[in-house]
């Protein structure tokens, strides 16, 4: 986090002019690899005690076993007696691996289970889910996904799209399944707990009176988007197209013609989505967020580009310089989205008023949220095979 910038999140204000978020798979389509890290992570570092709970007493675990019936070969888990396919497993598990980027070896087998059993508890949730949706009547229909496909593809040619569709090893059927069930839980999830919450003037008003030094800005602060391109052709790629530049001279005329498309009018965002190789901002836009004052003095040429600009506006093209070794290492184009000079925010600032609305809606949702899974779970008639296979196996 830059320095002068507070950790609380209402502090992060929204400019009508930020460039939007955007991915390959986009919103809830793209929860899936995010979660799927988070618990992965966390089950890796625990790898050793869970080495210890498959050594449980091998005649209770054949016992529990039993007490299911066998499910067919390519059955991985049920949900209130639907199949989770194995092969759909083995698609969310690539699609994992490639959202790794280059890694210096496969996982080990160890590691690849637990992987495996991460997406499936991910995949059981999902199931239960559009069941509940299936239930309540609210799944997506065929005119929600084609809408939501033509959206999708607004950003590709038809030749790119399908080199995406390709590239991460899926047919149309797939990515529309896909879309299909992100819009029933998105929908699904605004019926049941969005359309819910009403957070009201008092509760903003309380919050800020709780947290009224965290609005106040110590210094002027920039929200800027930048397009990044290296000279490294070693670099993994990350964005869109799966563009990356082979060298010095290539990263050189891929930046100059990226600015010229800037110059002819094409959104920022949207190029930096699918060209940006800052593997940090290129997903988002571009966007780097606020960057205080202080921080832009570090790098002159950057700061003196910036501080010319009016908001909407980006720079030339500018060199990344490594400072340790004072060497260019690629090329960048920044632009200004907003500028907010330092001094205490008051709760007559609608930015102010609206980060606090949206803070407590995303506090509140997340709570509930956490507590419908939790009871949906409850309510599911849950096997999962794999997990029995694993245990069995590995109390051999």
């Amino acid at each position: 986090m830059p320095d002068g910038e507070t950790a609380h999140p209402v502090l992060r204000f929204q400019s009508a002019a930020e460039p939007q978020r955007s991915a390959w798979r986009g919103g809830a389509l793209g929860s899936l690899t995010g979660v799927i890290g988070l618990q992965v992570e966390a089950l890796i570092s625990t790898r050793m005690r869970l080495a210890g709970l498959v050594l449980l007493n091998g005649i209770l675990l054949a016992d529990l076993a039993g007490c299911h019936r066998s499910p067919a070969p390519d059955v991985v888990a049920t949900v209130n007696g639907k199949d989770i396919s194995r092969s759909e497993l083995d698609r969310k598990y690539q699609l994992w691996k490639m959202s790794q980027g280059a890694t210096p070896q496969d996982p080990s087998p160890e590691q690849a289970g637990i992987a495996r059993l991460a997406m499936l508890r991910q995949m059981i949730d999902e199931e239960i889910l559009q069941q509940r949706a299936t239930k309540l009547n609210v799944a997506a229909s065929d005119e929600d996904v084609n809408a939501a496909l033509t959206e999708k593809k607004a950003d590709f040619t038809q030749e790119e799209f399908d080199k995406q569709l390709k590239q991460h090893n899926e047919t149309l059927d797939d990515f529309k399944r896909d879309l299909r069930h992100a819009l029933t839980e998105n929908k699904l999830l605004n019926k049941e707990i969005d359309s819910k919450i009403n957070i009201t003037d008092g509760e903003i008003t309380n919050f800020f009176a709780a947290h009224k030094a965290e609005f106040n800005i110590i210094e002027p602060r920039y929200d800027i988007g930048r397009i990044a391109v290296t000279t490294s052709p070693l670099q993994q790629a990350s964005n869109l197209q799966n563009n990356k530049a082979s060298g010095e001279a290539d990263a050189k005329s891929k930046i100059q013609a990226l600015h010229q498309k800037l110059v002819n009018g094409e959104d920022f965002g949207t190029l930096a989505a699918n060209f940006s190789e800052d593997k940090d901002t290129g997903a988002n836009g571009g966007d780097m967020g606020f960057v205080p004052e202080s921080q832009l003095h570090a790098t002159g040429d950057v700061y003196n580009a910036i501080t010319r600009l009016t908001p909407g506006q980006f720079t030339d093209v500018l060199p990344i310089v490594d400072p340790a070794s004072r060497k260019t290492v690629g090329f960048a184009i920044y632009k200004l989205i907003s500028k907010e000079a330092a001094g205490q925010r008051t709760l007559n600032d609608v930015r102010v008023q609206a980060a606090i609305r949206q803070s407590l809606r995303d506090g509140h949702a997340q709570l509930l949220k956490n507590a419908y899974y939790e009871k949906l779970r409850d309510e599911a008639k849950v096997q999962n095979y794999l997990a029995d296979q694993i245990l069995r196996d590995g109390a051999k």
